[in-house]
């Protein structure tokens, strides 16, 4: 090979090195462009994650259901998230994948947002509902409990109205032998004579009526403490008692105390009439 010949390979190999060198820088270049690129995709990717998070962590509901997948949906991001952290800026295809199920699970989270919103709109209306619904219940009772008020008032008159009454009453000592007698040594009986008042308002038909004779220390006249009557919330005893046919109209009759030996007290004793539950009258009468 002359010098010429070695001079012209020569200045081909330089051009040739030069030429390679120039691809290579310029390769190396764009890797770096396109790392720097990915790196700068990535970190923008991670903040979308972050930010799907929050969106996911803000979304509240009631229903129980929802709430179980919104939360499967929040830890699934924050593992992707996790992931994306520690995956290579040159990992492009794991990216890509990374980004479609971000696109994903927008989806995903829109639905929910219009399952929510739905809910809300409903439970909404349902409380209004129910507003308006206990609104009418309170109303109703509040017309029950004056209907109960004014029929209490009613049967409260009624039940006055329909209480009998004793007039006339008179009260006779007799002795053995049916004649008065007006001292306590002498009486063996004592007859109260009374009419029964007319009451259109009243039940008719037999009527028990009751007697108390209490003598002047107090001491109630009777023959056993087992003869008792019902007057308001208790049993109380009675002297005497008898059974009366009553029609409504004014009603004479009696009842008689049959009188112990040595029961009586001279003085001023007090006689009570009792008939359902009520006292109908009542009148003083003393004994010498």
């Amino acid at each position: 090979m002359n010098k010429k010949q070695i001079i012209i390979y020569g200045i081909i190999a330089g051009v040739l090195i030069l030429l390679f060198a120039s691809l290579f820088i310029g390769s190396r270049l764009e890797m770096s462009e396109m790392v720097e690129a990915f790196t700068e995709e990535k970190e923008i990717l991670i903040t979308e994650y972050k930010d799907l998070y929050t969106d996911y962590d803000s979304l509240k509901t009631n229903n129980d259901e929802i709430n179980e997948k919104l939360m499967e949906q929040r830890e699934k991001v924050q593992m992707l998230q996790e992931e994306l952290k520690t995956v290579r800026a040159t990992n492009a295809r794991r990216i890509r994948e990374l980004q479609a199920e971000l696109t994903t699970m927008r989806t995903v989270m829109r639905s929910f947002v219009v399952q929510i919103d739905s809910l809300n709109q409903t439970n909404s209306r349902l409380t209004k509902e129910n507003k308006r619904m206990k609104s009418e219940i309170n109303k109703v009772r509040g017309e029950y409990n004056n209907l109960a008020d004014e029929r209490e008032k009613l049967v409260s008159k009624i039940e006055v109205a329909a209480r009998l009454e004793a007039k006339n009453i008179s009260v006779t000592g007799l002795d053995f032998k049916e004649k008065k007698a007006t001292k306590a040594t002498k009486i063996s009986k004592i007859k109260v004579d009374f009419d029964i008042a007319k009451n259109t308002a009243a039940k008719v038909g037999m009527l028990n009526v009751y007697m108390r004779i209490t003598r002047p220390d107090g001491q109630l006249l009777l023959h056993s403490k087992q003869d008792l009557f019902q007057f308001e919330d208790s049993e109380i005893n009675f002297s005497s008692r008898r059974e009366v046919e009553y029609g409504g109209e004014d009603t004479a009759t009696y009842i008689v105390y049959k009188v112990d030996q040595g029961e009586l007290l001279s003085g001023n004793y007090e006689i009570e009439l009792f008939c359902n539950g009520n006292i109908i009258g009542k009148t003083k009468h003393t004994i010498k």
